[in-house]
């Protein structure tokens, strides 16, 4: 895997002979390089995921089909403004973003083009897709409950409508309204309420909330734990993270606090992805589109779901050991593209309701 702006510095000094054996050799590199782009042999990947750990997944695909991949790391919407600003000359084969929020803006703005494929179609589900083909689900993201073990029985919990009660008064800790997991949240309550109950929903939330919101979900959870608050809405993986460090310090937060899935006995808690899709005018198409499938075999899917936690989409996978601790939980059947589409409605509602 090659990666933008990874500098190659050559040695010198070592000798005349060992100077022109390496010149001879980068000159047929690069010879290699560009018959491989002209042959589809490269794919350019645009990435808001951050980790470290997905870099084997790319050599994965690269050992299996000779394809590298290019990859250009930035932030979501970072990527999407550069897609767009590249217009038809952009190198981007395929985007992948956390967040189907964020996947729903990049289509809205034109920037992915629709796929057919009977492997991503037979192994994603369909509520984990956008139903054109514009984008699909890589993994799978819950968005939980972290209660301090001290003050709350879980039994007291039960759903995320149930958070509104005054009983919960000065107990909720979340991160900012701008935050797209928060959006998304409110934006698959809108698709199941409507928008006056769901504002109705979010006044109660604001009321209830322990501090004004700052931070990231990892903050919320050693807030939980330090006793600023009593429940912390996070995604699933925060904590296991935290569980799974070797810092003594991260350990001890994340024994003070339990989790728990809501709405257990409905519809089941909210769950968000990871997900991909093909850019519009992506030079290697097949090649991405191929590069999809492969995310979603069975080795790609235990590579997300072992290296950051993360659920698979594809059935029959397991799941981190860590996070088989959590137990099974059963997560709504709402469609990512709609919770997506409601993100902007959610964000003024918010802001409305005071939620900033």
């Amino acid at each position: 895997m090659q990666k933008v702006g990874r500098r190659v510095l050559l040695g010198m000094g070592a000798g005349a002979t060992a100077y022109v054996a390496h010149h001879l050799w980068n000159q047929k590199a690069e010879s290699s390089n560009a018959q491989q782009r002209q042959a589809g042999g490269v794919i350019n990947v645009y990435s808001a995921r951050h980790y470290d750990t997905d870099k084997a997944l790319y050599n994965g695909f690269t050992e299996q089909t000779g394809i590298r991949v290019n990859l250009i790391e930035a932030e979501a919407d970072a990527l999407i403004e550069r897609i767009r600003s590249e217009g038809s000359r952009s190198p981007a084969d395929v985007l992948i973003t956390v967040d189907a929020g964020r996947l729903w803006r990049a289509q809205q703005a034109g920037l992915l083009q629709p796929i057919q494929s009977r492997v991503l179609n037979s192994v994603v589900p369909a509520n984990l897709r956008e139903p054109q083909g514009h984008w699909f689900g890589l993994s799978r993201r819950v968005r939980v409950l972290i209660y301090d073990k001290s003050k709350v029985n879980p039994n007291q919990l039960s759903t995320y409508e149930d958070l509104a009660n005054p009983r919960w008064r000065r107990q909720i800790l979340t991160r900012s309204s701008s935050h797209v997991y928060n959006q998304s949240l409110v934006g698959s309550l809108l698709a199941i309420h409507g928008p006056q109950r769901t504002e109705e929903w979010v006044r109660g939330l604001v009321a209830n909330f322990a501090r004004p919101p700052e931070g990231n979900d990892t903050a919320q959870i050693r807030a939980c734990a330090a006793g600023v608050g009593s429940i912390a809405i996070t995604n699933h993986y925060y904590l296991a993270r935290l569980m799974a460090s070797d810092k003594a310090e991260d350990r001890a937060v994340a024994e003070k606090v339990g989790l728990f899935f809501p709405n257990q006995r409905d519809r089941g808690a909210h769950v968000n992805i990871c997900g991909g899709g093909v850019v519009a005018g992506a030079p290697n198409r097949q090649a991405a589109i191929r590069f999809l499938e492969y995310l979603v075999s069975p080795r790609a899917q235990e590579m997300f779901a072992m290296a950051n936690f993360e659920y698979p989409v594809r059935a029959g996978v397991p799941v981190h050991p860590i996070v088989q601790r959590f137990g099974n939980f059963r997560g709504q059947n709402v469609n990512a593209a709609v919770f997506g589409r409601n993100n902007a409605e959610a964000l003024r509602l918010m802001d409305r309701a005071g939620w900033r």
